[in-house]
């Protein structure tokens, strides 16, 4: 019997899902991590202008050719353009979602992780010598990276096994309204500490002279990355959209949502990390695990606010990793006709086992802590090949493709399918033809310079 590959109950649990794809620890994260690195303020709001250039059009872009097929990345394009290679770029996502899946799953389980030490109290007192130790503690030691690997991805099979009604929208229709209610919280609570407002100036204050290429590239980077584009998620979601949902307005609500996380996770974090002296808003990745819990262990109520903190970073993962084990999931219950249980507990597996390695590159084991000749740890060099070069060159291919391949105006067509005129759609083609990819083009050539080249 062929398993039925689902639909969205309605329009806003199809925005829910889409926004949980989309919003994860790249929003929480990622975007603050960037932003203190970048100027602040300036990256903000180059950030907001590569979300309306680059993300929105390119995610129309995803969701149109999956609604028009009704398929899996493969199966979509091979269904647009049959008889040709196009299919390989669908092939591209589904490989490029279960590696990355592999590594991110490891740092949010090391979010998971965080969840029980910070509730345990272990960083009371602010000792930043002490929290370092928990650091390395949670991410070195051989035994606890694999078992929080392993409680990720074993919550995100058994969501995905469960199905689009049941099971994606179910848990997605209850995590992102849980979230956006906790960052809230935590935003007002970090707003009214007493010195908060330095890093409220930081973050809402631009200082143009700080606009670069650098800032540029990142900001455009970051938003391909926080939008889950280039790897097919949002195609496959697509492929769940009914033809009475119109695809613009949808797009623009993802897009909001988020964008509106990502600023709304500076506004947890900036003014919190200002009202320590001596920290700086350029502490980098380590801003997350190594410098908020100081914080936390010294604000009026820090036990709960970093507490809830971490909980809002595991909602945000797992609904990632949620769409991350979609796409290829929804590549085997449509091409092989296989039962969608048995296709998550596989890839669910599979992943498992490619993670490993990733947990077990932060010190224990010592070769993959630092590979020989390129002397990168090996979760950093996942990161590298699958969440930098390969979505990149996905995104680039999917714009090349709707813009020149399938036609812009076939993607106009199946967008006013529903009757309802697309306003924008000249700029849209403008965007996806010519901008869009230039922009992509840049970031490829950037990110190619920076680590094979540099």
């Amino acid at each position: 019997m062929e398993e039925r590959r689902g639909t969205w109950g309605s329009k806003l649990k199809f925005i829910l899902a889409a926004a949980g794809s989309a919003i994860g620890l790249g929003n929480v994260w990622r975007f603050p991590t960037y932003t203190g690195l970048h100027g602040g303020a300036a990256f903000v709001l180059v950030y907001i202008i590569a979300v309306c250039i680059v993300g929105i059009p390119l995610l129309i872009a995803e969701l149109t050719i999956g609604r028009h097929t009704q398929r899996n990345p493969v199966g979509a394009f091979k269904a647009i353009s049959p008889g040709s290679k196009w299919f390989i770029v669908g092939y591209l996502g589904i490989i490029t979602g279960v590696f990355i899946l592999s590594y991110y799953s490891v740092i949010a389980g090391w979010v998971v992780g965080y969840v029980f030490v910070t509730a345990s109290g272990s960083f009371k007192g602010g000792d930043e010598e002490l929290i370092r130790r928990i650091f390395e503690v949670v991410t070195s030691n051989p035994y606890i990276p694999i078992l929080l690997l392993f409680i990720v991805i074993a919550i995100t099979t058994y969501i995905i096994s469960r199905g689009v009604q049941k099971g994606i929208e179910g848990w997605t229709k209850v995590l992102m309204p849980l979230l956006f209610i906790l960052l809230i919280g935590l935003a007002i609570r970090s707003l009214t500490l007493h010195g908060a407002f330095k890093g409220i100036q930081f973050y809402l204050s631009p200082d143009l002279s700080k606009i670069d290429s650098m800032v540029i590239i990142g900001a455009i980077g970051q938003a391909l990355f926080s939008l889950s584009l280039g790897m097919g998620t949002m195609l496959t979601y697509g492929s769940y959209l009914s033809k009475k949902e119109d695809i613009f307005s949808s797009s623009l609500w993802v897009a909001v949502a988020d964008a509106g996380v990502a600023f709304t996770a500076g506004l947890v974090i900036f003014p919190a990390l200002f009202t320590i002296h001596g920290l700086s808003p350029e502490e980098g990745p380590s801003l997350i695990f190594k410098v908020l819990p100081v914080i936390f262990s010294k604000i009026p109520g820090g036990l709960i606010f970093g507490t809830a903190f971490f909980i809002l970073l595991t909602i945000a993962a797992i609904t990632s990793t949620i769409s991350l084990l979609e796409v290829p999931t929804a590549y085997f219950v449509d091409e092989k006709k296989w039962k969608r249980w048995k296709s998550a507990i596989l890839l669910g597996f599979i992943s498992f086992l490619l993670g490993i390695p990733s947990a077990l590159s932060m010190g224990g084991v010592k070769f993959l802590s630092s590979i020989p000749i390129i002397k990168i740890d090996f979760l950093s060099l996942m990161d590298i090949i699958w969440g930098n070069l390969s979505l990149i060159i996905g995104s680039l291919l999917i714009a090349i493709f709707v813009g020149w391949k399938w036609g812009v105006k076939n993607a106009v067509d199946e967008i006013e399918s529903t009757g309802k005129k697309f306003a924008l759609k000249n700029l849209w083609k403008v965007l996806i033809k010519f901008i869009t990819p230039l922009a992509i083009i840049i970031i490829l050539l950037n990110t190619v310079y920076n680590y094979f080249v540099k």
